[in-house]
């Protein structure tokens, strides 16, 4: 429907600004089938073949998004450097400006809405769907600006500069959207959510957590997997070890929500181990307590146990 109006609107004023609009638009449609389809395989559980389940076609869905911008800001530069050296006189622009301005509040709206749902639930593409609805609104209201200084200053070539400019912004948030789903299939680390969990378990450690190392965690489309090691007395049983890991696992829980999946690995603490141990009630302590290690990046990445040496 928004396509839609805006090809009414050009048609109206014969802008090759607004046109650029309606083109991008189309980008919209097709990538909201792709955006539709792939929430739709990612919401798959697991299975023999797919044994972290389905996630990861979200970042196949943004990368296909993140492209389809792109091919449409070069067709948008094609079309505006034609109409800038050979400007097209405009007619209707109260209308046309009307009509737009109608597609530009709407895609603001619903792009809010989609960015909100897919922070919410981790979904890369409904976040990438609703900032390409977004970057649509502002680059709307770019060309209603220079459709309005056209009105008063009579400049016909202004026209294909501001659907230039606006084409140029649309590439960028193409690249972004394009960048951040290559990173997913890839699994490059998510250094703001790292950072996040990491200041969670630091603020709220147990006596019996001695130390957690090798930290990771992999995003697949709004499922997050957390894997670490956890140190706890060499003497716990397997119950006692497994209330510490629940411990854990509710924890991250309530912070990032209920698509997590944990698999953490209990180490025994070791002689070296007491040097950090805050714990008061040891009945088998081999060394005195010294310091306690700040858990950081750093630190919890790293693959090593905690010691005085890995504090140095």
């Amino acid at each position: 429907m928004l396509f839609l109006l805006k090809i009414v609107a050009y048609f109206l004023t014969h802008s090759v600004a607004i046109l650029t609009d309606a083109l991008e638009s189309t980008v919209n449609v097709i990538a909201g089938f792709i955006g539709l389809y792939s929430l739709y395989v990612a919401s798959k559980p697991r299975d023999e073949d797919h044994p972290y389940g389905h996630g990861k076609a979200e970042f196949l869905s943004a990368a296909v998004e993140g492209t389809l911008i792109l091919i449409a800001g070069l067709i948008i530069i094609f079309e505006s450097v034609s109409n800038f050296i050979h400007p097209r006189s405009l007619q209707k622009l109260d209308y046309g400006i009307l009509l737009i301005a109608v597609t530009a509040l709407i895609n603001f709206v619903v792009g809010s809405i989609s960015i909100k749902k897919g922070t919410k639930n981790n979904s890369l593409a409904l976040v990438a769907s609703g900032k390409h609805l977004q970057s649509d609104t502002w680059s709307t209201l770019g060309i209603i600006a220079g459709l309005i200084a056209i009105k008063f200053t009579g400049l016909l070539w202004l026209d294909g500069a501001i659907a230039i400019v606006l084409a140029l912004y649309i590439m960028y948030t193409g690249y972004g959207i394009l960048r951040k789903s290559l990173a997913g299939i890839m699994d490059e680390a998510d250094k703001d959510l790292l950072q996040r969990m990491v200041v969670l378990l630091d603020a709220n450690r147990r006596t019996n957590w001695m130390d957690i190392h090798n930290l990771r965690v992999i995003k697949y489309g709004g499922q997050l997997h957390v894997d670490c090691h956890l140190t706890v007395p060499w003497y716990f049983n397997v119950n006692e070890a497994h209330v510490e890991v629940d411990e854990l696992a509710n924890l991250i829980r309530r912070e990032f929500g209920d698509s997590i999946e944990m698999a953490v690995h209990t180490d025994a603490c070791m002689d070296f181990s007491c040097f950090i141990c805050t714990k008061s009630d040891c009945n088998v302590r081999k060394h005195e307590y010294v310091q306690q290690v700040k858990w950081d990046m750093k630190h919890l990445q790293s693959n090593r146990k905690h010691s005085l040496q890995t504090i140095e």
